[in-house]
């Protein structure tokens, strides 16, 4: 069944130099929001909101920037990416992004997954060996939250709920909830499972080796009972565009070794290499940097590797590029590069699921 492709942008608010980081934490979220509007007035179909908790991230609460940016904005979709919802109450979180469904008069989405990074659970008092439990547990609370607006509901991370109504209720019926994964197979036949749409990171290697993992959670959704058409899948991959292929890549490059560097450290990677870089751009490459044709034709690519893909993502501010570099870089991405896609791929009809 046909879907319309939906193109977008994820931010996560970073400053990882010595120039982004000496722009102020007011103006660095000042231009997030400027941003988010321009992206709208552009035509891109979605923006969303990461959720971190360290010092060089301003996205803790992304509901409230969400929010800010639903009042200047008019159609332009609005979620998080991702919720971090093993540390947080589903409640809360729901109430949060009824909210903000109320605001933009129907435009919310979450998406909600186990985050990459894992500080908020001392911050908020949760055992990491409870990881697994935590995510599962409270992914059933937000669920049963969403389909009734009174709740009975009783597990081990949380005080049981005997009926009490949660307000307020969204516009959408159902809110839209996504499930954010990595590359863990139970993750893909969960969110089949429950009918949920799928939003992959693919932030490095090559993307179509995530292939069997969704055929994983469509053949899991097809066993649920689940329609095809109700399975879609997003990519979120870290991307960037320009005039030109070189302006792209010397632009990017710069930043992304910085921050990846950075998380390196912390993780055990090797050393990013400009050598690296150069092929993770290359034709089944994981980064979507280039110039507008380029990013458009490899984002269609990637889509029929993947056997159909609804939604992209990009992530570019990981690279800590300027604001006005930012904004260029929306605008050709709503009038080049979007126009281009929906043309090509309403041709070829590539976002039918296909084995």
């Amino acid at each position: 069944m046909k879907t319309r492709f939906q193109i977008g942008i994820d931010s996560f608010a970073a400053a990882h130099d010595d120039t982004s980081r000496a722009l102020g934490p007011a103006q660095r979220l000042r231009n997030l929001i400027e941003e988010i509007e321009h992206a709208d007035q552009v035509g891109l179909d979605v923006f969303g909101i990461g959720e971190h908790h360290r010092k060089d991230f301003l996205d803790s609460a992304p509901a409230v920037i969400l929010g800010a940016a639903a009042a200047r904005t008019s159609r332009i979709r609005l979620t998080s990416a991702v919720t971090v919802l093993s540390s947080a109450d589903p409640v809360r979180v729901f109430q949060n992004f009824a909210t903000l469904d109320l605001i933009s008069q129907g435009r919310a989405e979450m998406v909600v997954g186990r985050g990459s990074f894992i500080d908020s659970f001392p911050l908020f008092g949760f055992r990491l060996e409870d990881y697994d439990s935590l995510f599962a547990e409270k992914l059933d609370l937000l669920l049963k939250i969403r389909e009734n607006e009174h709740v009975t509901w009783s597990g081990k991370h949380r005080a049981a709920l005997t009926g009490q109504g949660i307000y307020p209720r969204p516009v959408q019926n159902p809110l839209p909830i996504w499930l954010g994964v990595g590359g863990t197979p139970g993750s893909f036949a969960r969110a089949g499972a429950l009918g949920l749409p799928l939003m992959v990171a693919i932030i490095g290697g090559e993307t179509r080796r995530f292939r069997p993992l969704i055929d994983l959670y469509r053949e899991a959704g097809e066993r649920a009972g689940h329609s095809p058409d109700r399975l879609k899948v997003g990519v979120h991959s870290l991307g960037y565009v320009a005039a030109t292929t070189q302006e792209a890549a010397n632009d990017f490059f710069p930043g992304y070794a910085r921050a990846f560097t950075d998380v390196g450290k912390e993780r055990g990677w090797p050393a990013v290499t400009r050598a690296g870089f150069d092929a993770q751009r290359g034709l089944h490459g994981a980064l979507l940097i280039g110039n507008p044709d380029e990013v458009a034709e490899k984002i269609a690519r990637h889509s029929e590797a993947l056997g159909g893909v609804s939604r992209f993502t990009f992530q570019m501010n990981a690279a800590s590029l300027p604001h006005a570099k930012l904004m260029r870089a929306i605008e050709m991405l709503g009038t080049q590069v979007a126009p281009k896609l929906r043309k090509e791929l309403a041709n070829h009809d590539v976002l039918t699921p296909s084995r």
